[in-house]
């Protein structure tokens, strides 16, 4: 999925905007983050693994709020999906 959005992001004609690329970079450390998030918990760091799914969850609000600001509501709503996604990580590793 996060490989969709960036794809659907690039080849969006609105991405010379600022609040565009600044949504494509928080889409790019919460893809970061989770992939760290993984890694701590295969190490068995349960509280790393929480705070970066806050951390992941923080990102995805602000592409999210980014993105309806430059016109790419579309986006904006895809992400709901990855947030839902983040929300089952957390229920998983037990960080509610």
């Amino acid at each position: 999925m996060a490989g969709a959005l960036s794809l659907l992001a690039l080849t969006s004609s609105a991405l010379a905007l600022p609040a565009c690329l600044e949504a494509q970079r928080k889409v790019d450390e919460a893809n970061a983050l989770r992939f760290q998030a993984r890694q701590e918990a295969r190490l068995g760091n349960h509280d790393r693994v929480c705070d970066t799914l806050d951390e992941v969850g923080d990102r995805y609000d602000d592409a999210r709020d980014a993105f309806e600001r430059c016109g790419e509501g579309v986006v904006a709503i895809d992400l709901r999906s990855e947030l839902r996604g983040l929300r089952i990580a957390k229920k998983i590793n037990r960080c509610d």
